[in-house]
């Protein structure tokens, strides 16, 4: 015998319910409200596609969260959904009890369909919601707002999303009475011709979040970049992995920068700006942040930044804000150290992450930064493995850093010590050598009795995101972790 709860009444009453999906249908005028998102629930999982329509028609609340139900539609039901909204669309006058302006397919509301009726009620939609309803010219009415559809959206070689392509098909047959949201868009195509159905038919202006990977050839960007331009409230935009055939494009390369830059001077609401792994000839990192608003984020990575770059940065409007700055894999073992110590010298009141990775820093070079460093008050993250420093600079490094209150995490390098004479550009750790380094920093941490947790980084994958590190236990000993990489505005642990 099952020691299971029995089922309760009002699961019984959706059971009798639904094995008659006429007589369903046709009661839903008169159900409560309160049922309706256990019946949802239920038509869903069964694959009542005729109820799931009527259900969508009738649907009390301002918002469907559909995308938070446990699992994502199969091609049938996802169609079923949107006959409904068809069935709404189609009718001249809308029904009284009918309150829906979004249907949500992100996944933002954890547990609400469990949660009920009190959670689904009090739902709404404020990031998707900005536009106010517009006044008729003829009747002075208000007319009603177009039908959100809220999505985040990911374009992409090969074989497309069927769900994804089917509703951008969708909404551009209803263009007029629908309108499609999405607050972070990813094109990871180069076809243009795949990028533009998608930016034809979302509403730019409601794009949050743009990520932009994989272009094999710069004439893809320069059309994408009027476009760019229109995407008034985004906050986040990053470039990545474009290296692919630009260097047999050198008419195109040239103007590529300007170009970018040229839209760019349009996001007065940006906030974070990365570039990773971009390879172009005749770089031009100036043309590209020259009419950027101030950051509050900035992450450069893997790409051709000269001495003079980093020397306008620090000069740059765009960084005098900066909470969260990351410059990794930038090789400036030739660079003098004036302009990143000049670009520290803006934010040292500011700045909370800092992260200067496996840019090949040098004693002489931390040295000259380092009295400004150590003035960054608000500093809780900061992140400087893969550099080549002595045992000496690492203690004073160390020294200072413990002096930031603030400070709660660091990652260090393991010192040229660790190594064989020779051996450190391979990065293989002589583990005599490096016991000898954890004695003496064992030594340095009792001593300067810092707060933070201080991580010697002797190996790190960035395809990976993945680091080997020691950290002193309590008692002393060393503990050796992989982890992932600090995120740039990870919280300290």
């Amino acid at each position: 015998m099952s020691t299971g709860a029995p089922p309760s009444l009002q699961h019984l009453a959706m059971q009798i319910l639904l094995s008659d999906q006429a007589l369903a249908i046709s009661a839903l005028e008169d159900l409560p409200v309160l049922l309706f998102p256990s019946l949802f629930m239920e038509v869903y999982a069964q694959g009542h596609t005729q109820a799931l329509k009527a259900l969508v028609k009738a649907w009390p609340f301002s918002c469907l969260p559909l995308g938070d139900l446990a699992e994502s539609p199969d091609m049938e039901t996802f169609k079923a959904v949107l006959d409904g909204l068809d069935l709404l669309l189609a009718k001249k006058e809308r029904p009284s009890r009918w309150k829906l302006q979004v249907l949500d397919l992100r996944n933002e509301h954890p547990n609400i369909w469990i949660q009920g009726y009190p959670s689904m009620a009090r739902l709404s939609c404020p990031d998707v919601l900005t536009d106010k309803p517009r006044e008729s010219h003829c009747s002075g009415m208000t007319e009603e707002p177009p039908l959100t559809i809220a999505m985040d959206l990911t374009i992409k070689d090969g074989v497309q999303d069927a769900l994804q392509a089917h509703l951008l098909q969708w909404v551009r047959e209803r263009r007029e009475q629908v309108q499609l949201y999405s607050r972070k868009l990813q094109i990871l195509s180069d076809s243009f011709s795949e990028i533009q159905k998608a930016l034809l038919v979302v509403r730019l202006d409601s794009i949050q979040e743009l990520v932009v990977s994989e272009f094999g050839h710069p004439g893809i960007m320069k059309e994408l970049a009027p476009y760019l331009g229109r995407m008034k409230n985004l906050h986040i935009l990053n470039f990545c992995n474009m290296g692919g055939d630009f260097y047999s494009h050198p008419h195109e390369n040239l103007w590529y920068p300007w170009i970018i830059g040229e839209h760019l001077g349009q996001l007065q609401h940006l906030q974070e700006l990365h570039v990773h792994h971009i390879v172009l000839l005749n770089a031009n990192i100036p043309a590209i942040i020259r009419s950027l608003p101030p950051l509050k984020t900035l992450s450069l990575s893997s790409c051709l930044l000269k001495e003079a770059d980093l020397r306008f940065l620090s000069q740059c409007p765009c960084s005098r804000q900066l909470k969260h700055l990351r410059l990794r894999r930038l090789p400036m073992e030739s660079f003098s150290s004036e302009p990143l110590k000049a670009l520290l010298g803006r934010v040292v009141g500011t700045l909370e992450t800092l992260a200067l990775e496996d840019c090949a820093i040098n004693d002489a070079q931390l040295s000259a930064i380092l009295p400004i460093l150590s003035q960054c008050s608000q500093l809780s993250l900061f992140s400087f493995y893969g550099n080549h420093i002595s045992m000496a600079t690492l203690k004073n490094l160390l020294s200072h850093m413990a002096r930031l209150g603030h400070l709660r995490r660091g990652l260090y390098p393991a010192p040229l010590e660790s190594y064989r004479p020779q051996e450190w550009r391979q990065r293989y750790i002589d583990h005599e050598r490096f016991a000898n380094v954890r004695a003496g920093l064992a030594h340095v941490l009792r001593h300067i009795g810092t707060n933070q947790k201080v991580q010697i980084c002797t190996r790190f994958c960035h395809h990976r995101n993945k680091c080997q590190s020691y950290s002193m236990a309590p008692d002393g000993s060393w503990v050796v972790t992989e982890e992932d990489l600090p995120g740039l505005s990870a919280l300290p642990v």
